[in-house]
């Protein structure tokens, strides 16, 4: 495959990525997929999921986690509410990423990935360590199914996550690089973010969003593709720069637009080929 192709996040049937008609509407390559729904996780669906795939010449690079009970309502929510590390749900949303990471093996992906949550920035913060553990015990079992781990990016800041990745040590632990979620949340400049991060970087999103007028306490705002402050050009440039030729995986969350959503990504597929032909010329 060529470097940069385009790709969506996709749903079955859960999560905020497109509906599965979609995909071939928008004749993109390459797809995420949000993990379907506990009953749709079988192996039996993932076969079947696996062929409807290849049949569409579509390869799905990375299979996203999420959980019961998570909300992004706002800031403090998303601390109380996202990944694994909320002590009450932990065990029980752990267990469900080792489904995850089956249900991906069994499609022949070799990625799995999700929200982490807010990790401390301070290392010695109570949680930390048992943050770091099982975030090393799910790295052990994706490694067992020949698979790297993605944290997505957004809710730490590059150096606080950095210092996560050292304190995990595991070689299949890698990033999801979303630079809207670095504006969304207040934790720093995208591009700057992308070089210090960029050994870490296995795959990425194509978002775009404003800065919130108080950075860390309330979100910004999620607009289309080259309408805010990402500056999607200099962010292809420095994806070129790091040596980064995976998918460029547009994420829009408007589920509730559907034709909206559609005719975003659309407009978003037509920004990223005019700006692929210009850097990679």
């Amino acid at each position: 495959m060529d470097a940069w192709p385009i790709g969506v996040f996709a749903s079955v049937d859960a999560g905020l990525g497109v509906a599965w008609n979609v995909i071939s509407e928008l004749g993109v390559p390459t797809i995420q997929l949000h993990a379907p729904s506990p009953e749709h996780r079988t192996p039996e669906a993932a076969k079947s999921l696996r062929d409807q795939l290849r049949e569409m010449k579509v390869e799905c690079t990375a299979v996203f986690g999420g959980f019961e009970g998570e909300s992004y309502a706002d800031i403090p929510t998303v601390e109380k509410t996202i990944g694994l590390v909320p002590e009450s749900t932990r065990e029980s949303r752990f267990s469900e990423m080792l489904e995850i990471s089956d249900f991906a093996k069994v499609l022949q992906c070799d990625a799995v990935a999700l929200h982490l949550g807010f990790v401390p920035e301070d290392a010695q913060a109570p949680n930390y360590q048992d943050i770091v553990a099982v975030t090393q015990r799910l790295c052990d079992y994706c490694s067992d199914n020949d698979q790297f781990l993605h944290l997505e990016t957004g809710q730490e800041t590059a150096a606080g996550l950095l210092r996560f990745i050292d304190a995990v040590d595991r070689s299949n632990l890698k990033i999801n690089f979303d630079p809207a979620n670095m504006i969304l949340y207040g934790t720093g400049h995208p591009v700057e973010a992308l070089r210090q991060l960029a050994p870490h970087v296995r795959s990425i999103h194509c978002k775009d969003g404003t800065w919130s007028s108080k950075p860390g306490e309330t979100f910004g705002s999620e607009v289309p593709l080259g309408q805010g402050d990402v500056i999607i050009s200099d962010y292809l440039t420095t994806l070129k720069e790091i040596g980064y030729e995976g998918p460029l995986t547009i994420e829009r969350e408007i589920p509730q637009d559907p034709v909206r959503q559609r005719n975003e990504i659309l407009h978003a597929i037509t920004v990223l080929e005019d700006l692929k032909a210009t850097i990679l010329a």
